[in-house]
């Protein structure tokens, strides 16, 4: 058995017209590793984004967050610091939730709250709750290589974005 690293999240990606926000647990190792959402190809998370919102997939990282801004779509995680060994989320352990109360005071446009994966949902459920007004939460099938459903059922699941997206 490896040692337990610490772990934080990183700052989110938002702008003031973000009005959809996608949270993800914590990165994995690749991910942190990269200094990238998502950074580990394997993770289906910008394949699904692209092809929900009908465009051709984009590999540079700057083109990725440009477009889920133009979106209105904010990604960060629930989790703000952990330990974890690896990169599952069932070894995560001692997590601490990022600061939700100030975020979405800061953020007055957020309405829509995806989550991307159980893990998301159930520490967010967990460790912040649901008690917020006006927001309307949505659990999704994790992006993660891990989850193994066949991606054209994630895409079909989360093809729920194209609701927000123009609501």
């Amino acid at each position: 058995m490896g040692s337990l690293s610490k772990i934080e999240s990183f700052s989110p990606i938002i702008d003031a017209n973000s009005h959809i926000l996608i949270l993800g647990s914590i990165p994995s190792v690749q991910s942190l590793q990269e200094g990238k959402y998502y950074g580990n190809p394997r993770n289906q998370f910008w394949k699904i984004i692209y092809e929900v919102l009908g465009q051709p997939f984009q590999e540079d990282y700057g083109k990725k967050v440009q477009f889920i801004k133009e979106h209105g779509i904010a990604i960060w995680d629930v989790i703000e610091s952990c330990h974890r060994e690896g990169s599952l989320d069932s070894n995560i352990k001692e997590e601490r939730p990022n600061d939700f109360n100030t975020f979405l005071k800061s953020y007055p446009r957020i309405k829509y709250v995806l989550f991307n994966g159980t893990k998301a949902h159930d520490t967010f459920r967990r460790k912040v709750g649901f008690s917020f007004e006006d927001k309307i939460f949505h659990k999704l099938p994790s992006s993660s290589p891990a989850h193994t459903m066949k991606i054209g059922n994630k895409i079909e699941e989360w093809k729920v974005l194209l609701k927000y997206t123009q609501g």
